[in-house]
């Protein structure tokens, strides 16, 4: 009776040493995503473990638009540094376009906000972040002419919004006048 007893422990051990090694659970961490997209340098599409696309809003940056100077480097640099990767979030805001707003942390520990501005392809946005840290790598960034910083006054991606919103006037050009179109007045036609 004592062997049978023996045995079922030994074998209810093992399950429950078995069950205990983190070798053998394959389910996936709720809180880690793969960079599947970059949309732009501080814009990413994220692909849940439960496979969930995720559009990320890099949170206290902002990095040049696309068609601006460096906009094309920065998301290259955005792309060799993640894509592909696994990464966390820190943060849940949600922006007016839906977005998911947050700093994404790679799983070796690198942020890829911080990492952006400290290799001057992003400026702290000041509207959001008071954080002294990305002031003070934005600062070295600018000292060591790194990126955008190569340029000699580099226009802020809100500016350059701002001004691509605005109607352009050109002093030498008089705005045409807008057509006035009447309806005519059907003839009537009289019998005889």
């Amino acid at each position: 009776m004592f062997k049978k007893h023996l045995s079922f422990l030994l074998v209810l051990v093992l399950l429950i040493i078995a069950g205990c090694n983190p070798n053998n659970t394959k389910q996936p961490d709720a809180g880690v995503y793969k960079v599947v997209k970059v949309k732009d340098g501080d814009t990413l599409g994220l692909l849940s473990s439960d496979n969930q696309q995720v559009t990320v809003r890099l949170a206290e940056i902002d990095c040049p638009e696309k068609s601006q100077a460096f906009g094309q480097a920065a998301k290259k640099f955005t792309s060799d540094l993640c894509f592909g990767k696994e990464v966390k979030l820190i943060g849940n805001v949600h922006d007016r376009y839906g977005r998911t707003v947050a700093q994404v942390v790679l799983t070796d520990g690198t942020n890829v906000n911080y990492a952006l501005v400290k290799n001057g392809y992003a400026w702290q946005y000041k509207a959001y972040s008071k954080s002294t840290e990305l002031a003070a790598l934005e600062q070295q960034a600018r000292e060591n002419k790194l990126g955008l910083w190569q340029d000699v006054n580099p226009t802020p991606p809100w500016d350059f919004r701002r001004e691509k919103k605005q109607p352009k006037t050109d002093s030498l050009q008089t705005p045409k006048p807008k057509k006035h179109y009447h309806k005519r007045k059907p003839k009537l036609e009289y019998a005889a």
